[in-house]
C-alpha cells in the first residue's frame, strides 16, 4: 500500500515539475511554424519512379502522426512542402568470413522546400537504415523498398527535428 502511495506522489511531483517548467512537445513548435494544414508533393524521379510513392507515404504519415496536422490541398494549406529525393545509395557495412557482404546501409537524402506566406526555405535531410542479407545474395525489391521506406522516414524525422528547433528559436525571440 505504501509503495502505491509513493508512486502516485512521485508521479504527481514529476508531472508538476514538467508542467511548471513550461515543457512543450517539439511537435508543438513544428505545428506553430508549419500550421495545422499542410500540403505535400513529391517530385517523381525518372531514375527511380516507384520510390516516389514510398517517400510520399512516409512524408504524409509523419505529418499526421508526428505533427498531428492535417493534409489538405495546396490552395487551402498553411504551408506546402515540395520534396525531391536524390538517388538512394547502398554501402556495405558488414562482411562474413569469406568476404561476402552480409550487411548494407541505405542512405536517402531528401531536399525539402517549404513554401509559406509567399516565402520559401530549403532544407536537406538524410536518413539511413541498416539491414542484413544472406551471403552472396541479390537484394530483392522488397528489401530495397523497405530500406528506402525506413530511411525516408528517418529523413522526414530529421526534417521535423530541424523545423522544431527553428520553431523553438522563433518562440524565444
Amino acid at each position: 500500500m505504501k509503495t502505491a502511495v509513493v508512486k502516485v506522489v512521485l508521479t504527481l511531483v514529476v508531472i508538476s515539475l514538467i508542467t511548471a517548467c513550461g515543457y512543450r512537445p517539439s511537435a508543438k513548435f513544428s505545428r506553430d511554424l508549419l500550421g495545422q494544414k499542410i500540403s505535400t508533393d513529391v517530385r517523381i524521379s525518372s531514375e527511380d519512379p516507384e520510390n516516389t510513392v514510398l517517400i510520399k507515404d512516409a512524408v504524409d504519415s509523419a505529418i499526421v502522426k508526428i505533427l498531428q496536422s492535417s493534409l489538405t490541398s495546396r490552395d487551402q494549406s498553411d504551408s506546402h512542402l515540395s520534396i525531391s529525393m536524390s538517388t538512394p545509395s547502398y554501402s556495405p557495412t558488414q562482411y562474413d568470413s569469406n568476404g561476402y557482404v552480409i550487411g548494407y546501409r541505405m542512405t536517402v537524402k531528401l531536399n525539402i522546400k517549404k513554401f509559406q506566406d509567399g516565402k520559401s526555405k530549403s532544407y536537406t535531410s538524410s536518413g539511413t537504415y541498416d539491414f542484413s542479407v544472406t551471403p552472396n545474395a541479390i537484394l530483392t525489391d522488397q528489401q530495397r523498398f523497405d530500406a528506402i521506406k525506413f530511411s525516408a522516414s528517418k529523413a522526414i524525422s530529421s526534417f521535423i527535428a530541424k523545423i522544431s528547433s527553428e520553431g523553438a528559436r522563433n518562440k524565444r525571440e
